[in-house]
């Protein structure tokens, strides 16, 4: 009875030790959710006006003979954003199934978890700027136009809210003509094409910005209700385990309590 109430007592601790830390992290989650919220909130308004712009320019009949609406070149790069660590529930697994549908695809990883898959040097999601979402989209266009590629997506996580967090892929280049076109589109300087060149990188550069900074917000805020469901859970096992454990002292008490009147009796 007593190495049953010993045992009872270890487990209550151990649980309230994990108790403290989702709290904790749960905590840590929160105070990061207004900033990641603010920053994305920022880029979501940024690539919308880049959208715009792009979305005119591409439906110009001069910009079809941009490199960048022209499929030189074969294969698939996918940039990849997964976290930076775990304990979020099924954030990294939930990109991890997505990447898995495009097997043939060159994989660029973005944040550690992802980095560690597929074996690559770290490059931190929750650290990655827009200098390094500049550098990067460079790199990729001037690949792209080179014909190494033939088509670019992202694969991200979309935030819905709190509870609704979706990996999607978006796919970059090549440019797809929008046949709707604006009645009235404003006069560029020298001329569409022109303009269209020189404004892709700066626009796949933010376009890599805005999804990094989603997917952060989506890590976030599935690491904070999964904190939460793990206090929960915890919190219930406690309450389990205090009930056995205040059972058994009163059977040991009760124990204790008829062998001292028995041994009065004799």
């Amino acid at each position: 009875m007593g190495s049953d109430i010993k045992s009872l007592r270890n487990r209550i601790r151990s649980v309230d030790s994990t108790l403290h830390m989702t709290k904790a992290m749960g905590l840590v989650a929160s105070s990061k959710m207004r900033r990641a919220n603010r920053n994305m909130g920022q880029s979501r308004e940024y690539a919308a006006a880049m959208d715009e712009v792009i979305d005119v320019l591409r439906s110009s009949p001069e910009c079809a003979r941009t490199p960048y609406m022209i499929q030189k070149g074969s294969g698939t790069r996918l940039i990849v954003i997964a976290g930076d660590r775990g304990l979020a529930g099924g954030y990294n697994a939930n990109v991890f199934k997505l990447a898995s549908t495009q097997p043939d695809a060159e994989i660029i990883p973005i944040g550690k978890r992802a980095c560690e898959r597929w074996g690559r040097s770290i490059i931190s999601s929750e650290k990655f700027y827009a200098e390094d979402a500049k550098k990067m989209a460079d790199e990729l266009c001037a690949s792209f136009i080179a014909g190494e590629f033939g088509k670019l997506g992202i694969l991200y996580t979309r935030y819905h809210s709190m509870m609704s967090q979706e990996p999607v892929i978006k796919w970059v280049l090549p440019l797809q003509k929008d046949e709707c076109g604006k009645k009235t589109p404003p006069l560029f300087e020298p001329d569409e094409e022109t303009v269209l060149t020189a404004a892709v990188p700066t626009y796949v550069a933010g376009i890599i910005t805005a999804c990094i900074r989603e997917s952060y917000a989506s890590e976030v805020a599935a690491r904070r209700m999964a904190m939460d469901s793990a206090g929960k859970n915890a919190q219930e096992m406690i309450d389990q385990l205090q009930l056995k454990y205040n059972r058994a002292r009163q059977n040991s008490i009760t124990q204790e309590i008829t062998e001292i009147v028995a041994g009065s009796g004799l």
